[in-house]
């Protein structure tokens, strides 16, 4: 069925267009964007005093299938995804088995078939993510993946790393980096310094993803690779991307909306649910991380969203795992810290959920401009609301961010011209 969006204040940062205008959908693509269009026998969306923007572009997501679906599947991650204005997401490899050949990826592709939700799964840099053989990066390719990383397991040989690096830059696909020196870091849960102290825990270094960042500027000036860091945390992380871009080194970058939000003191009140890798910093980093979304150093907005079951998060600190989900929250975290706080203007904030990510991975996505996939999220800006993990369409329930109010409320999720998601 055709769909009409009557009446919307439409935004689409690729082309600039900020404007009070309907939009047509029709057989899956944007069939016309303007004033007063006819729609015909078209389903109405009255999008009166809400935004219509491209659909959002998560490239750091976390589903668990195959291998752990107590804490996520492929459907409820989709599902979340909805619920958050997601219609393109990268899947992170570390399922069991690892997303390192072509059937796991067709695996995945078909689980989510279903859910309306474009999902690409990002191939493994290793084998099994082992860091010991590069996996088939051609064959991989072919079957759709848009990037290679071995994520939560940095790769720490730098013959081998480079060796990567020279073959996606003949494939002209990006290397997604987790920059962390798993010798530093061991399993340690909170950031070196204060908070660990007090907590009498030893802690993890921003000297060990600093320094790996470093690692990777240099390599993707010696291969001439896009090398894109993953979830940037440090004040200096970020400072070492912003000079090796005004040199002209192929390297981009990521964050979260904890990055920005929430300092390592966080740990001292919520304990392991504030648990993550990187893990939270200091307010000096909160600060350089503001910094680089203000000047455009840091490209993307994601959310890592990283579910796991509430019997591996109540472990203490120390046993706990690593991550907190972000689908359903990211874009209300994101205008409350960015837009409403007059840090950056709506459309930059779109721009980096959308259209940026979707650029950096070479997708045809995150515009809405006449011939594009019909992908659209109509969300109110200003609706204020409180964050409650038990309406989570996730199976993780572990946000640090439950009884927080937010502002800006996904009203529908539109994916290939077919409402996904509409708010009851």
């Amino acid at each position: 069925m055709d769909l009409l969006i009557k009446n919307g204040r439409v935004i689409d940062p690729a082309s600039g267009v900020d404007d009070m205008l309907d939009a047509l959908i029709s057989g899956g693509k944007i069939a016309a964007v303007g004033r007063g269009l006819d729609g015909g026998d078209a389903l109405v969306i009255d999008a009166s005093g809400l935004v219509v923007a491209p659909g959002l572009v998560d490239m750091h997501v976390h589903l668990r299938e195959p291998g752990f679906e107590a804490k996520e599947t492929v459907c409820t991650g989709c599902a979340a995804a909805a619920r958050g204005g997601v219609t393109t997401l990268v899947a992170m490899p570390n399922t069991k088995p690892a997303t390192d050949c072509p059937e796991i990826v067709a695996l995945v592709r078909d689980k989510a078939a279903s859910t309306g939700v474009n999902v690409l799964p990002a191939g493994a840099v290793t084998v099994g993510q082992r860091g010991e053989q590069l996996t088939d990066f051609a064959a991989l390719k072919a079957a759709g993946v848009p990037a290679f990383t071995d994520d939560g397991v940095p790769i720490q040989n730098l013959a081998l790393l480079r060796q990567a690096m020279l073959e996606v830059k003949r494939l002209g696909l990006p290397i997604l980096d987790h920059c962390e020196d798993k010798d530093l870091v061991k399993n340690y849960g909170v950031n070196e310094g204060r908070v660990s102290e007090a907590l009498g825990l030893p802690g993890r270094p921003a000297v060990a993803e600093e320094a790996q960042i470093m690692r990777d500027i240099l390599l993707a000036e010696d291969t001439g690779a896009h090398v894109h860091i993953c979830h940037i945390s440090t004040a200096k992380g970020v400072d070492m991307v912003r000079r090796a871009k005004a040199r002209g080194v192929h390297v981009t970058c990521e964050t979260c909306p904890q990055y920005f939000t929430l300092t390592e003191d966080e740990v001292l009140k919520q304990g392991s649910l504030a648990r993550v890798n990187p893990p939270l910093r200091t307010q000096a980093d909160v600060e350089g991380i503001l910094a680089g979304l203000r000047d455009g150093t840091i490209d993307a907005l994601i959310t890592d969203h990283a579910p796991h079951t509430a019997e591996e998060k109540a472990k203490p600190l120390p046993e706990a795992p690593s991550g907190m989900v972000g689908l359903e929250t990211a874009l209300a975290l994101n205008l409350t810290g960015l837009y409403h706080s007059g840090l950056l203007p709506l459309a930059r904030v779109l721009e980096l959920m959308s259209r940026s990510p979707a650029a950096l991975l070479g997708l045809d996505k995150g515009r809405i401009a006449v011939g594009d996939d019909a992908d659209v999220v109509i969300f109110d800006p200003d609706e204020e609301w409180t964050i409650d993990r038990e309406k989570f369409a996730s199976k993780g329930r572990n946000t640090p961010f439950h009884g927080r109010t937010v502002r800006g409320k996904v009203r529908y999720t539109i994916a290939n011209g077919k409402i996904i998601y509409q708010e009851d």
